[in-house]
Parts: structure tokens; C-alpha cells; sequence
């Protein structure tokens, strides 16, 4: 599968008397090594469209949801309802994935994430959109990917080499992470241009480029013949991650950063007060998400990647503790910009870490535990946040949680359970 594009494709030959020139060449082939493999740059550019549909969405929703209640509270129940399914499904759907054609679990995901974002545009476009519709809708949304998360993962190491794979990783997270850049932006300018309706049906049409994409992909499924009964393969895959050592703390840090990390995303509306500024704000946190991402696809694969993570992780939780004291300001967007730079090295070198140390057969398996911990953290952070609001003010729960986040990371450095030797 993980077939390279023809030398002609993927590069002009260096002149002699330009060596700097030949510098550019192969610092641009090492930052992007993973996209000479054609089905990962297909896949890859399929998914950045749809992920910038998926953050314009994700801005106008937010702002429709503060708008309708004026809570942030609300926003933090949206965030769980939409989470919450990973938490219930996502080890079916990892061991699905290890079972049956994922890029069938993949195109039903999308279609019916789709489908989700054709009906909350037609709510809003009739002016009968009500807060529990869009619950409704987040959680149905947050149950496709529940089983398309497990699928994706699990296909990324079937189209590149596994030298390749941190690169690739990286640049996966780049991809998400431009989007959540480039789509709070544009969902801005069409917020203020054309209005919330056309934000929901842009993202309702971006799903269609990556069920094309996929629709021609050709990925070799798991044998039938080496299927078990679910439950056996569901209690097969936990054993591993139990006995893993390196792989059950690698779960446990997911959990923790998310829950404690991510909450700053869904109140940014609280910091920010108006479109304009959460548009900005969501815009710097996502350029330094593709910052830290470039970082660490620059970086590959390289020794004690688990003692940078966890350096990395008490700098993040720092970074969104002085944000939440410090008033908004110039300043508060090259703190964002910071923080999403740390974050994402944080989770391209967890998902690295995870991807090289698990085996093929049970990679679904386990990568659904890693997503569930990874993405399950974020509907129990953003509802307990949400909850503790009522009682303190957002910027100091914000604040606490950092400085959580920053105990998480000394705790791993001074204990490791195998991360530190990574």
C-alpha cells in the first residue's frame, strides 16, 4: 500500500552550483517525506477540506449556542454531548476497524456526519433551531466518529513505510490543526458575510471530497479467517494496553491532557465576548497547533521523545494558566498562539508513541483505547469545567486546570512508568 510517487513527482534534480537550493529541497522532503506517498497526500488533502468545514462549524455552533443561552455552562454541555459517544463506542469501534474494511467504516462515518450538518443547517435556515436540537445532533455527530476515529488511525500506517509514520502522524496533525487555523477564519468571514446558515452547509459539502477520496482507495482489509467473538478481541486489546507499561501511562496522559487542556477551547467565547475576537483567538490557537506540528514532523523520529512530551506538557499547562489571569490582550494571542504550539507537540508525540509501540493485528484495538482516552477527556473536562463555573469564575477554573496539567507532567518526570524512556 504505502507505494512512493515517482522520483519525477516528488522532486527536481539539485544543481551542483545551487546548493542552497538543494538545502531547501531536502528540508521541504523531510518536513513533508509521508505526502510522496500518494494514497496519504490523497487522504490527507480529502481530510483537510472536510476538517475546515468541520472548525466552521464548530465556530458558528459555538457562537449559536452563547447567542441562544448566553452560558458558558451550555457550551461546555455541548462539548460533552458531542464527546460523550467516544467514551461509550469507540472500543466497539476499534474493534470493528480490526474486523471489517475501514474505508467502509469511514465513508458511513462521514455520510452520516453529513447528514447531521445538512439538518442543523435547515433549522437554522428555517429560524426552529432550539438548543436540544443541537444536542441531538452533536451527539449523533460525536457517534460517527466514535467508530470513524478507530478506522482512520488504524489506516494511516497501511499507506506509508513505519519509518515513515511519525512524519506522517505529524502531518496528520497539521492537517487537523490548519483547518482549525484556517476554518475559524473563514467561518468568521462567512459568519459576517453570509451568515450562520452558509457555514453549516459549507461543512455539509466537505464531507462529499473525502467519500470520494475514499471511495478510490485501495487498502487491503483484515482476514475474516482471524476473527474472534467481539467481546474476546474487545478484552484481548485492553489486556495489551494493561500489560503495556509505556502504553497504559502514554492512555493515562491522553486523558489528562484533555480533560484538562481542551476545556480552554470551548470557553474561548467567555474570554472573547464578540465573533470577531473568538475568530482571532480560535485562529492563533491554530496556527500554533501547525507550528508545533511542523516541529515535531521536522523532528521524525528521534531518542527520548516521552521526556520531550512531558516537558513540553507542564509548558502547555503554564502557558493557558497565565492566559486565563491576564486580561485580554496583544498578548493573549501570542500566549494561544504558544499554547497551541505546545499542545500539539504533546499529542503528535503521544500518538507517535502509541502508533510505534502497538502491533499491527491489534493496532484498532488499541488505537480506539488511546482515541477513547484522548478524545473521552474532553466531554469529562469541558462538563466538570462547565459544572465548577457556577461556582467560580471561568478564569480561574481555566487557571487551576493548568496548573493541574503542570503536577501531571511533574509527576511523570519524576516517576516515568516507562514514558521517560521512550
Amino acid at each position: 500500500m504505502a507505494e512512493p510517487l515517482a522520483d519525477s513527482e516528488t522532486s527536481e534534480p539539485v544543481q551542483a552550483d545551487a546548493p542552497a537550493k538543494g538545502a531547501v529541497l531536502r528540508a521541504l522532503l523531510r518536513l513533508g517525506e509521508a505526502f510522496t506517498f500518494r494514497a496519504f497526500r490523497n487522504l490527507w488533502t480529502a481530510a483537510f477540506t472536510s476538517a475546515v468545514g468541520t472548525w466552521m462549524q464548530r465556530f458558528a455552533q459555538q457562537w449559536l449556542i452563547y447567542d441562544l443561552t448566553g452560558s458558558a455552562f451550555y457550551l461546555g454541555l455541548d462539548m460533552f454531548i458531542g464527546n460523550v459517544p467516544l467514551l461509550l463506542f469507540t472500543l466497539i469501534g476499534g474493534v470493528t476497524a480490526d474486523r471489517y474494511d475501514r474505508r467502509h467504516m469511514l465513508m458511513a462515518s462521514q455520510m452520516l456526519q453529513m447528514v447531521c450538518a445538512l439538518i442543523l443547517t435547515a433549522l437554522v435556515f428555517t429560524e426552529t433551531v432550539r438548543l436540544p436540537y443541537i444536542l441531538v445532533l452533536s451527539f449523533t455527530t460525536g457517534l460517527a466518529q466514535a467508530f470513524g476515529g478507530p478506522a482512520f488511525q488504524s489506516l494511516i500506517p497501511a499507506l506509508v513505510p513505519r519509518r515513515t509514520l511519525p512524519n506522517a502522524v505529524a502531518l496528520n496533525s497539521i492537517q487537523f490543526n490548519l483547518a482549525q487555523s484556517v476554518g475559524p477564519l473563514i467561518g468568521g468571514l462567512v459568519f459576517t458575510t453570509l451568515g450562520l446558515v452558509a457555514c453549516f452547509g459549507i461543512n455539509s459539502a466537505s464531507f462529499l471530497v473525502v467519500i470520494v477520496v475514499l471511495s478510490l482507495l485501495q487498502v487491503t482489509p483484515p482476514d475474516p479467517a482471524q476473527r474472534r467473538p467481539v467481546m474476546e478481541e474487545l478484552k484481548g486489546g485492553l489486556r495489551y494496553v494493561a500489560n503495556g507499561g509505556a502504553l497504559l501511562a502514554l492512555t493515562i496522559l491522553a486523558i489528562s491532557t484533555t480533560s484538562l487542556g481542551l476545556p480552554i477551547r470551548a470557553f474561548l467565547p467567555v474570554f472573547a465576548g464578540d465573533p470577531n475576537t473568538l475568530s482571532h483567538m480560535m485562529t492563533s490557537l491554530g496556527t500554533g497547533a501547525v507550528a508545533g506540528a511542523l516541529v515535531v514532523a521536522w523532528l521524525g523520529s528521534f531518542e527520548r521523545m516521552g521526556l520531550t512530551l512531558l516537558r513540553v506538557l507542564a509548558g502547555f499547562g503554564g502557558l493557558i494558566s497565565v492566559f486565563a489571569l491576564l486580561p485580554v490582550s496583544p498578548v493573549s494571542y501570542v500566549l494561544l498562539f504558544l499554547a497551541g504550539s505546545a499542545l500539539l507537540i504533546v499529542f503528535s508525540l503521544t500518538a507517535s508513541l502509541v502508533q510505534l509501540n502497538v502491533p499491527d493485528e491489534l493496532r484498532g484495538r488499541v488505537m480506539s483505547i488511546y482515541l477513547m482516552a484522548f478524545r473521552g477527556g474532553m466531554p469529562l473536562g469541558s462538563l466538570a469545567s462547565g459544572y465548577l463555573t457556577t461556582f467560580a469564575s471561568t478564569q480561574t477554573i481555566i487557571a487551576v486546570n493548568g496548573g493541574l496539567l503542570v503536577l501531571v507532567a511533574l509527576y511523570f518526570l519524576a516517576r516515568s512508568h516507562g514514558i521517560r524512556e521512550l
